[in-house]
């Protein structure tokens, strides 16, 4: 479709008529609604809401609906996100040593299947730097120590701020990243390679020989200052054996990782994902 649309992601205090009033307010101004999504977390007290709408033939201009539907959410309690759907994400991802996850996604950007831009790769090695040139993408190095993290993270938030990026992509970035980084930039998702919470941390494909595990993972997640206990935007597994040693749950797992990692970024692209505490919503 290439009408361009406009996508609101609505989580509120759980009440009596909510899809009915954010309903309203699209169809009152003469919008064509096309995807309703809504889940109630009774648990939470929580009503959590995608809705989108064709923008042609709507009757308020784009620099008016958010003030205007903050009129209707105010007194909802509501928080909440405005998306539209020909706006292109600008895309950093960030690596080490490890070239799969990278790949992949330039490999999805670059056929069409990611709607977004990715203008620079950020390192703290540089045995990638080449595919950055293979693929015209700038390629920045920065090395961090512990002595010199805070230093260096300053400089990586001024490339995002530079580069205009929207999004932070961990592709195997065997870093940790602070929380003051966080404070100052939090749309940051990562790959982590394992079904968490089972071996979060260093070396989860080791761990899970050691212990002898049936099946392992990749999860993808937004990043918190807490490591690898960030909401949860997709996970999956795959079975191993005895016969399997740990170079072999590593072969398994790359896979994994790169369909995992793929299937996060177009969920948050899609604009598909509500998290609300450490949890989320994935709206199909």
């Amino acid at each position: 479709m290439n009408t361009p649309t406009a996508t609101l992601l609505i989580s509120c205090p759980d009440q009596k008529g909510l899809v009915a009033k954010i309903a309203n307010f699209i169809y009152s101004n003469g919008g064509n609604i096309i995807h309703a999504d809504q889940h109630t977390d009774f648990s939470a007290g929580l009503f959590l809401n995608r809705i989108e709408w064709q923008l042609e033939g709507f009757h308020l201009p784009r620099e008016v609906i958010e003030p205007a539907f903050r009129a209707i959410a105010t007194p909802l309690d509501a928080r909440w996100q405005l998306h539209f759907s020909d706006t292109v994400p600008r895309i950093a991802v960030w690596v080490s040593k490890q070239d799969h996850c990278l790949y992949d996604l330039i490999w999805r950007q670059r056929s069409g299947e990611f709607k977004a831009e990715i203008p620079i790769i950020m390192s703290n090695h540089e045995e990638l730097r080449a595919i950055a040139q293979q693929f015209d993408i700038d390629f920045h190095h920065i090395p961090i120590t512990k002595e010199t993290k805070l230093e260096r993270e300053q400089k990586q938030l001024q490339l995002l701020q530079k580069y205009q990026i929207d999004l932070v992509i961990l592709a195997k970035y065997m870093q940790v990243l602070s929380a003051d980084f966080i404070s100052k930039f939090s749309n940051v998702i990562n790959i982590h390679h394992s079904f968490l919470p089972a071996f979060a941390g260093a070396n989860p494909y080791q761990r899970a020989f050691e212990r002898g595990v049936k099946i392992i993972g990749a999860t993808a997640h937004y990043v918190t200052e807490d490591l690898d206990e960030g909401p949860i935007i997709e996970q999956d597994v795959v079975r191993v054996s005895h016969r399997d040693d740990v170079k072999d749950l590593i072969r398994k797992g790359k896979d994994l990782e790169r369909i995992v990692l793929a299937r996060a970024v177009r969920l948050h692209l899609q604009n598909r994902v509500l998290v609300y505490g450490n949890r989320t919503v994935v709206f199909g």
